[in-house]
Order: C-alpha cells, then sequence, then structure tokens
C-alpha cells in the first residue's frame, strides 16, 4: 500500500507503474528537450486508425466495412486496409457470406492479460482518488468475480474513516453494491445466484429471490444505485455502473460510508459525483456516451465531520 500526502491512501490490485513525468524527454529530441507525452511526435496516424476500428467493431459489429468507416472516422479504403491487416492478426473476422466485420478471437486473449496486469483498477484510480478527495469518502471499483463481488481497487482519503470492505476481499451479489453488479449479469449468472439460499449478514439483507429478480430491472432503468446497511449493519453505499467501450457493465465504482455520515439529504446528493466519477471512468474505457462531472461540483462532496461514533466500524 503506497501512502500518499495527508495520510490519503488508494491501494489498488494492479501492478505498480514507474510515473512518467509530463515533460518527458523525447530520444528523438535534442538532448535537454522537453516534450509533453501527448505531443503528436508520439502518435502513429495508422495505428490510431486501428484502434478506432477496433472500437468501432466493438460498438456497433458485426459491421459493414461502410459503417465501420464511418464509425471510425476514415475512409473506406483507408479502413479496408486496416482490417484486413487485423484479419491476418486474427484480430478482426469478415463474414463471407455478408460481408460484414467483427472482432476476431485472439482478442480475449488480450483482454485476460489486462485484467491480470490490473489494467482497469490503474485506469480507475485517478477517479477513485478525484472522487475520494471531493467527498472525503472512501471510493471502491468492484467487479463480478464468478459468483461473488470484488474490491479490485480503493481510495481512502483518511485512516480514521471506517472501511466495510478491502482490496481483494468479495462480497455478495444479491446484496449491497453487489445486486447492482448482478443486474447486468448474464441471465444464466442472475438464475444461479438466485437459485441458492440467499445468506442474511443484518435485518436489512434481502433474501427472497422473487423481489431480488423484480428489483434487478429496476436497478438497469436506474443511474445509480444507494443500498443501507444490507451486507454491514450502520453502513451506507452509493453506486454507479462502469463501461467498457461496447457499452457492457463491467465493475460497479461506489462510495461507502458510516450511515451517521451518510443522513439525507446528502446520500443523495452524493449521486450526481459518483455518477460523474463512473462515466469518467467508462469514457477513459472508450465509452462514448457516459455522463462526466466534475466530482466537487455539488455540496455533496463536503467532508461530513468525523465524530468518534462515526469513526467507529460497523458491522466488521
Amino acid at each position: 500500500m503506497a501512502v500518499l500526502p495527508d495520510d490519503r491512501m488508494m491501494k489498488t490490485t494492479h501492478r505498480p507503474v514507474s510515473a512518467r513525468t509530463a515533460g518527458a524527454t523525447s530520444p528523438d529530441a535534442p538532448h535537454g528537450t522537453a516534450q509533453p507525452e501527448t505531443s503528436p511526435t508520439y502518435r502513429i496516424a495508422a495505428i490510431g486508425r486501428a484502434l478506432d476500428l477496433l472500437e468501432a467493431m466493438a460498438r456497433i459489429g458485426p459491421a459493414s466495412l461502410a459503417e465501420l468507416a464511418a464509425e471510425a472516422g476514415c475512409t473506406r479504403t483507408a479502413g479496408f486496409r486496416v482490417l484486413r491487416t487485423l484479419q491476418a492478426r486474427g484480430f478482426a473476422l469478415q463474414d463471407k457470406a455478408r460481408g460484414g466485420w467483427r472482432l476476431g478471437a485472439r482478442l480475449p486473449a488480450l483482454g485476460r492479460a489486462a485484467t491480470s496486469h490490473g489494467a482497469l483498477a490503474a485506469v480507475a484510480s485517478p477517479s477513485l482518488e478525484a472522487l475520494g478527495s471531493a467527498t472525503g469518502e472512501i471510493a471502491h471499483l468492484i467487479v463480478r468475480n464468478g459468483m461473488a463481488a470484488e474490491t479490485i481497487a480503493e481510495y481512502r482519503p483518511s485512516t480514521t474513516l471506517p472501511r466495510f470492505t478491502a482490496v481483494g476481499e468479495r462480497g455478495p451479489l444479491h446484496a449491497g453494491p453487489g445486486r447492482l453488479l448482478l443486474a447486468y449479469a448474464p441471465a444464466d449468472i442472475q438464475a444461479w445466484v438466485l437459485a441458492q439460499r440467499l445468506p442474511r449478514f443484518t435485518p436489512a439483507t434481502p433474501t427472497d429471490p422473487r423481489w431480488i429478480a423484480g428489483d434487478l430491472p429496476r436497478l438497469r432503468d436506474r443511474a445509480s444505485f444507494i443500498s443501507s446497511g444490507e451486507v454491514h449493519a450502520g453502513s451506507v453505499t452509493v453506486a454507479a455502473p462502469v463501461r467498457d467501450g461496447s457499452g457492457e457493465v463491467i465493475a460497479i465504482l461506489c462510495l461507502a460510508a458510516a450511515s451517521l455520515r451518510m443522513r439525507p439529504p446528502r446520500t443523495k446528493l452524493l449521486t450526481e459525483p459518483v455518477i460523474g466519477a463512473a462515466g469518467a471512468v467508462s469514457n477513459a474505457l472508450g465509452y462514448r456516451c457516459a455522463a462526466v462531472a466534475d466530482p466537487s461540483h455539488t455540496s455533496a462532496c463536503t467532508p461530513a465531520p468525523m465524530t468518534a461514533s462515526a469513526a467507529k466500524p460497523y458491522g466488521r
């Protein structure tokens, strides 16, 4: 765990990456000349076009060459050449009968490698830190791992804040913020979870599979989800979905705090910065339609005063 200034702590499951300065020196530049990493010198148009087409296939594929070229913002001639190159490497497939293009079979291996290297946690880290710093509460990134919800990254703005989960810990899918992940899980996963004997953690834990099944469509219709004391007594979480470039929900970003710090109307006011932070992560993953808000935009981001009772961990 790395200790940040003012006792703020960020913890993730991803491998540490060495920091780069904004003024890194280009290997092609004269000695002592600094250039920002975003300089056009570092960009190769053909690679950018290939990535645009891969993202286009993820969003709208299978699709025709004309549709993909329009989505990626390139000519059909340039798009065809790139798609043929991707096809030769197994990253794109063309339907011989209809001519449509789709993602190739080699991409899942890259996705699994990125997951094992902690790419998602690394992408979310700046948004977790911004949200946690602005609200004064612990921000978490949670994914579905099999039949459980697993925390893969967190930002804790103060060591005095009570923890209700930690990086690497797993929780249920039928209760608490995990139910938002269940709402977006495949139908067979939902059916399997709801067919089991659902454990009760607190008096507020929902255990009726019929009620939970009915709640899942409602959760998908909302931009955020607030749960109170369903897994840990005395805790409140505010969560929002994180989407990848194809629009699929792959994680949730949430704030977790003691209920004494989340009295009305603060809980509802916190939904806006949580949705904004989740949108920022989604945009970083290539999702174009995510709404991004400044986490410090709302008055809900004023940290609640820390009291002795609020500092005590609940349900742990």
